[in-house]
């Protein structure tokens, strides 16, 4: 028993974070279904049989697609957060406003609700981008609009972001 309960830990603690790759252009249909691009079935084949999380995004208008188990690992963090403190209240409430589970249907499409469709406004033109361990769901002329930013010289924000980088950080 006690190495069931063992192996059950290694399995939940010990699975290395997704990584998807890949951006996918797709439609959603009048029922407000998407079918999951093949390229991203495969890379979640271990996860496609068990619900999925759909949440608005911190710093865009977009969605984002969580596998459970991805979702599982942001609770954790999440729950280390001090209730008691006013402004860990206050994010908790906003970052989980609008959480749903979706699944999967026998086709595999998912099902974008209408609360969540209305805040990335979503229309019928999708791009599906990956972002490590999920994916983010935006309306294409506004994922186009944010890649396209002339504002944002990409080489510099780079520099600043990664420039500091060292293996040892790893």
């Amino acid at each position: 028993m006690k190495y069931l309960i063992l192996y059950s830990i290694i399995q939940f603690y010990g699975k290395m974070s997704m990584h998807l790759i890949g951006v996918h252009e797709c439609k959603i249909d009048v029922k407000s279904r998407l079918m999951l691009p093949k390229a991203f079935k495969k890379q979640l084949s271990a996860s496609l049989a068990e619900p999925f999380i759909i949440k608005r995004s911190v710093f865009h208008n977009c969605l984002e697609l969580f596998p459970m188990d991805e979702w599982h690992k942001v609770v954790l963090d999440i729950n280390k957060l001090n209730r008691f403190v006013k402004k860990n209240n206050d994010f908790i409430r906003m970052f989980t406003a609008g959480v749903k589970v979706v699944e999967l249907d026998v086709t595999g499409r998912l099902l974008i609700p209408k609360d969540l469709q209305s805040y990335a406004h979503i229309s019928k033109e999708l791009v599906l981008s990956s972002s490590a361990n999920m994916i983010e769901i935006w309306d294409k002329v506004a994922y186009e609009s944010i890649i396209n930013n002339k504002n944002i010289d990409f080489a510099q924000l780079a520099e600043e972001v990664m420039g500091l980088k060292t293996t040892e950080d790893e």
